[in-house]
């Protein structure tokens, strides 16, 4: 998408998914060259479709129920924390084409409850909103790259979370709010409504058995770049 289809998506964007009321400055989309833009923190390109954004480790033992949120969230139960703006990175997800999914959750009725039933997906919409979650680091001169599951350790299985995708939700509006915006939720292990993304493996609606997996984990408060990716294909 050139420059001037980004910033008018953007624009567009923008107005369905911002704080209404309370954002009185918008930020901008700078094209950085080479196919690459940046939002705030985030750093997206359009070929490879990578989205970027700093965070820090934040905790190396306890249960997890968050993978990632804000520094304003939920910080006490999350493995990585970040200042990234969540509504930014929804708005780079949808520049770049992702498309989201709701079934990892059941419908609900006129008084938000639910009723049991799960909203029917296509198998395309589903390959469509599943990426993988890489994190990036520097130690003593050395750099490192893993998966986000590979740093998430299984107390019952006595491994490294399976590797399955993240499913992209896209959390949703509420009372003029993005919610993931004013939840900090970005990346959930126990499934909710309010996070962009949820695992989609098994033991996703339970914190019970999920801790930092101290073997990979760099120290608390190393900064990583943690990376959105299309998920590899298969040979």
């Amino acid at each position: 998408m050139p420059i001037r289809g980004i910033q008018i998506a953007f624009l567009t964007l923008y107005a369905s998914l911002a704080l209404a009321e309370e954002v009185t400055e918008k930020p901008a989309v700078k094209e950085l060259g080479n196919g690459e833009y940046s939002l705030g923190q985030v750093v997206f390109h359009e070929d490879t479709r990578r989205i970027s954004f700093p965070a820090e480790v934040n905790q190396n033992e306890g249960v997890l129920e968050f993978a990632i949120c804000h520094e304003k969230g939920k910080i006490h139960e999350a493995l990585l924390i970040t200042k990234t703006s969540p509504l930014n990175l929804n708005i780079a997800l949808k520049l770049l084409r992702y498309q989201s999914s709701p079934e990892l959750f059941p419908i609900l009725d006129e008084n938000f409850e639910s009723t049991g039933k799960y909203p029917e997906v296509s198998e395309t919409q589903k390959n469509a909103a599943r990426l993988q979650i890489l994190v990036a680091w520097e130690l003593d001169g050395e750099k490192h790259e893993v998966s986000l599951n590979d740093l998430i350790y299984h107390l019952g299985n006595e491994r490294e979370m399976e590797p399955k995708p993240w499913v992209y939700q896209g959390s949703y509006l509420h009372n003029k709010a993005f919610k993931a915006e004013t939840s900090g939720d970005i990346a959930a292990i126990y499934i909710t409504r309010s996070s962009l993304f949820n695992f989609a493996g098994k033991d996703n609606l339970t914190d019970e058995p999920w801790i930092p997996n101290k073997k990979q984990l760099p120290p608390l408060g190393t900064p990583v770049t943690v990376t959105l990716a299309p998920l590899l294909k298969e040979k």
